[in-house]
């Protein structure tokens, strides 16, 4: 089982959405929000997007494959750099650069740091990685993988970050 940086960041926000994708249903290609999110991406830092290209990153924890996709890894100074839309599940970005973070240490590169950039905001937050982190991403790894082979889709969160979800039409369906 592979777990990626994406899974990482649904765990923290929505189990349902984390065991959904996971299972191989995404509903990301109908969302405006992510097509805003990846044209953000694409278009908040033009320079760095026409040097650099995304960095993929993969490493093995115990039986689990772990894979993640950097948006911008400056190798000098040992940075990630993340650009998010918005900061309304921050603790999950949070969780998915230090994931990242988590990938270069597996892989021998020590002392990088992590910068979530949210340029609609004209804010930046940087993130480290420390031991606690790192026992609360093997838990996590390891809960995600035990999250997807459970036979059953976990219920719905009924929590107001739904509303802007690409799976709100599939959870909601025939509620009231």
């Amino acid at each position: 089982m592979t777990i990626n940086a994406t899974l990482i960041n649904l765990y923290h926000v929505c189990k349902r959405e984390c065991w959904l994708h996971a299972n191989g249903i995404n509903m990301e290609h109908t969302s405006d929000m992510v097509y805003d999110g990846k044209l953000l991406h694409e278009t908040s830092y033009a320079e760095r997007n026409e040097k650099h290209s995304e960095m993929a990153v993969e490493a093995k924890y115990e039986d689990v494959d772990l894979r993640g996709k950097i948006d911008f890894y400056d190798a000098r100074q040992k940075v990630i750099h993340e650009t998010k839309r918005g900061n309304k599940v921050e603790s999950a970005h949070e969780w998915q650069v230090k994931f990242y973070l988590w990938l270069l240490r597996l892989n021998g590169i020590d002392g990088a740091n992590a910068k979530i950039e949210y340029p609609l905001l004209r804010q930046t937050h940087w993130v480290q990685l420390d031991a606690e982190d790192i026992s609360k991403l093997e838990q996590t790894a390891k809960s995600v993988a035990l999250l997807r082979d459970e036979p059953q889709c976990p219920p719905v969160i009924k929590a107001k970050i739904c509303q802007s979800c690409s799976y709100y039409d599939l959870c909601y369906i025939g509620e009231e």
